[in-house]
């Protein structure tokens, strides 16, 4: 295999996060609906936008998502997912520093890609005591792009911060179906999925990719 470019998302492919994005996102939501949110529906949103997520969820819920709604939920959200991160901080998951570092010794060009806010993301570079660039090369959030995943725009954003120009020249990695999507909407020559995160291999395994992998550590063998 041949790449010029790794567009690996963050919670659950290259961060331990402990779920808590999702937890946190989960009881927002239930907390301003009065009720449990369905895992199923839930488990529907992974991978976007933590905004989009809302407003999805909202709308498949209720039948509406009414901006306001949508604002105070996200707040929420927030609120409780930093209270999460201060009293069990995000960690690399295993080996994926020193893959990352191998695939940039190698020539590669990585790019993280999250449907964080940048306000989130580059809280948990700092956790990390990763930067970017630095550690990595660049960092694309939900904030730089019109539209979240399963829409391709933040692969092509980590395009051109890479300064690649061809899509058959770019492998992307994440643990959730729309993270699968993302890749194949850009027309990623390589879209692996991983099982780090909280997606079933045999779900994943339902939605089109060209590698299943049991983490990020294992791509700079692919090279």
């Amino acid at each position: 295999m041949n790449f010029e470019l790794a567009a690996l998302d963050m919670a659950g492919t290259t961060v331990q996060e402990g779920g808590a994005v999702y937890a946190a996102l989960d009881e927002a939501v239930a907390a301003h609906l009065g009720r449990p949110v369905p895992a199923d529906v839930l488990h529907r949103w992974t991978g976007t936008s933590k905004r989009q997520a809302v407003a999805g969820l909202l709308t498949e819920l209720t039948g509406t998502a009414p901006a306001a709604d949508v604002d105070t939920v996200y707040s929420d959200f927030t609120v409780r997912l930093t209270k999460a991160y201060a009293t069990v901080p995000p960690k690399p998951l295993p080996g994926v520093t020193e893959a990352i570092a191998d695939l940039r010794a190698a020539g590669v060009k990585v790019v993280l890609q999250t449907g964080y806010s940048r306000e989130i993301a580059e809280s948990i570079l700092d956790a990390l005591d990763w930067t970017a660039p630095g550690t990595v090369d660049g960092l694309v959030t939900s904030d730089d792009v019109p539209a979240s995943r399963p829409a391709p725009y933040m692969i092509f954003r980590a395009m051109e911060l890479a300064a690649v120009t061809s899509v058959d020249r770019v492998l992307a990695a994440g643990d959730t179906p729309n993270d699968l999507a993302a890749g194949r909407n850009a027309g990623a020559r390589y879209v692996v999925a991983v099982t780090t995160g909280a997606t079933p291999a045999a779900d994943l395994g339902r939605h089109r990719h060209t590698h299943l992998l049991e983490s990020v550590a294992g791509l700079p063998a692919l090279l």
